[in-house]
């Protein structure tokens, strides 16, 4: 039994490039901390997202979706995590003092906002049940997992390296401003048709 991975990858590539919450906090990473210290970040987003595809395949997303409140403690935890994420990005401030003690997203933060985020859920829950065998092996599961990763890595990554190129275009700490609380709002607008 073999994946065939072009109609995955394409899949990948328009689910992985289009807005979400993931690529809206690896922007605004991008811009508050540069493109170095957002690549745990990236990783978490990526590697967080091919596990939780091995997963759904395995099993996991038919249990999540035999149990509803399963799916309103996700959405809930996610909006909440969000609302957070957006309320700091809108408190961030400009001072080298108060930007020494920020930090993104760990690896592992990242990746474990992939098990809350419904739109990481759709895409694996798709990924698994439109692209592989109703009875796939362990290894053609990985092997979707994986195209998904190659495929999702630059494409989350561009978000980022756009939100570095961005800032730097912001001179003034009140553009700053304005560009945090649009990343907030777009952040939080991101999960409406989401959770809705």
């Amino acid at each position: 039994m073999t994946l065939d991975a072009f109609p995955l990858a394409a899949f990948a590539f328009a689910t992985s490039i289009t807005p979400g919450p993931n690529n809206l906090m690896l922007m605004a990473s991008g811009a508050r901390f540069g493109l170095r210290r957002t690549t745990p970040h990236l990783l978490g987003v990526t590697l967080g997202f091919g596990v939780l595809t091995i997963a759904a395949g395995l099993g996991v997303a038919t249990m999540v979706q035999a149990a509803p409140e399963a799916k309103f403690v996700m959405q809930a935890a996610a909006a909440a995590f969000v609302l957070y994420l957006a309320w700091k990005i809108i408190s961030a401030h400009e001072t080298a003092q108060a930007a020494a003690g920020a930090a993104p997203l760990s690896f592992l933060q990242a990746a474990a906002f992939q098990w809350i985020n419904p739109k990481g859920w759709a895409m694996a829950l798709t990924a698994i049940t439109a692209y592989t065998p109703s009875d796939a092996p362990l290894g053609v599961i990985v092997a979707a997992a994986a195209v998904f990763c190659v495929v999702n890595f630059p494409c989350v990554g561009a978000w980022a390296a756009a939100g570095v190129r961005i800032f730097s275009w912001l001179k003034s700490p009140g553009q700053r401003r304005v560009f945090n609380w649009l990343m907030a709002g777009f952040l939080v607008a991101s999960m409406a048709p989401i959770v809705l």
